[in-house]
């Protein structure tokens, strides 16, 4: 149980800390490194806070309970559509970045290995059979997996980082807001960086449904993110500055403007590498919990003719839009904050408030507040959603 326990939290930890972290001082730059730490760490609040929620409603369903079928239970057919169209919209999403983006960047190394010219297309068949094998294999194969990624990264970052930290300037850290209004387009960000709720069922399942570790599992797993977020922060605006991160507002630019300030090619080799390996750890939490909640919805058996059908199903449709139509779901990724608000924070919300009203929790888990602190999620939800469609209409 220890096992699956420490497995399960470098899952969450996994999935949420993707390649995207690196954007995390580009998406913050105008607004300063401690009002951009106030805002990260009142939106690690608000999505723990909603992961525990879940864990209190999946203890009134089965085991293996995904979020459609969590819906349908207690918000009826209108509740389990709307949980079918956001989970579809954000993981498919989601699924088709990582592997136009992975895929690529598999294509990279495999000619840096003096392979043959080989086309971009295959770097991306190559890398999504990878990632798609190791999910059918099912959550323990995912979980041994994912430690040795996770473990890789942290230890990449964790040297990126005690070599850029001393070499950082603490006024950078003291910037004011460049504009208050820059505050709206880093909600979102900071928002979607945090988003792990689509591998919470798949967690529940595999660990079963012991609600002390699980939330271990979802704090722990969470709050790994927040420190090394909080630490990147503060290596990224200790070297660079507010200045002159606004003026490198590209990831290639600003790796290459740090590799610049510090002279060392290795570290931003480093740092490429750990941006990878993000990658990887986040598709395959991602497209595990799309995974486990295609086999629920259309009801296919864990046998191996059923995890081949739900495994094609789960990774033909981003494969082929990433291969075909990228543009069309990078547009879409824009929008993902607010498919991740219903998902994430509107669902949860709903589900626990029914549950309470039912008085199912008499003698179980409930997590703290009442109906006070619903709103108050549910009102961080909605500013969510203004932020996202102000910052989309400029």
């Amino acid at each position: 149980m220890r096992s699956k326990v420490f497995g399960s939290t470098l899952i969450i930890a996994g999935t949420t800390i993707g390649a995207g972290m690196l954007a995390l001082p580009l998406a913050s730059s105008g607004i300063g490194f401690m009002p951009s730490i106030a805002l990260m760490l009142a939106m690690w609040m608000l999505m723990s806070y909603t992961a525990l929620l879940m864990l209190e409603v999946h203890q009134h369903a089965p085991q293996s309970a995904t979020l459609g079928s969590l819906a349908d239970q207690f918000l009826g057919k209108k509740g389990r559509y709307l949980a079918i169209a956001a989970t579809l919209f954000l993981l498919y999403a989601l699924c088709a970045a990582y592997i136009a983006g992975g895929g690529s960047q598999f294509h990279s190394k495999l000619a840096s290995l003096s392979l043959p010219s080989l086309p971009t297309q295959t770097g991306t068949l190559l890398f999504t059979v990878l990632v798609a094998g190791a999910v059918m294999l099912g959550t323990s194969k995912v979980d041994v997996i994912n430690r040795v990624l996770f473990i890789t990264k942290i230890v990449l970052l964790g040297l990126s980082l005690m070599f850029l930290l001393p070499q950082g300037d603490q006024v950078n850290l003291l910037s004011m807001p460049l504009e208050k209004g820059l505050l709206v387009s880093a909600i979102p960000v900071m928002f979607t960086s945090f988003g792990f709720h689509g591998s919470i069922p798949s967690v529940v399942a595999y660990t079963g449904l012991n609600i002390r570790a699980l939330r271990k599992i979802m704090l722990i797993g969470s709050a790994l993110p927040l420190i090394i977020y909080v630490l990147w922060q503060a290596a990224s605006f200790g070297i660079l500055g507010q200045d002159q991160l606004s003026e490198n507002n590209e990831l290639g630019m600003f790796l290459g403007a740090i590799g610049a300030t510090v002279s060392s090619q290795k570290l931003t080799q480093a740092i490429s590498l750990f941006a990878d390996l993000a990658l990887a750890t986040s598709f395959l939490g991602v497209s595990l919990g799309l995974f486990d909640f295609l086999a629920d919805l259309l009801k296919r058996p864990a046998n191996a003719k059923g995890r081949i059908q739900t495994g094609m199903i789960t990774f033909l449709p981003p494969l082929v839009i990433a291969l075909y139509y990228p543009q069309g779901f990078v547009a879409a990724l824009g929008y993902a904050a607010i498919a991740l608000v219903v998902l994430a924070v509107l669902l949860p919300v709903l589900m626990a408030h029914k549950v309470r009203k039912l008085g199912l929790n008499r003698e179980r888990y409930q997590v703290f507040g009442g109906n006070i602190t619903l709103s108050i999620a549910i009102i961080s939800g909605l500013v969510v959603i203004v932020s996202q469609l102000a910052h989309g209409i400029g």
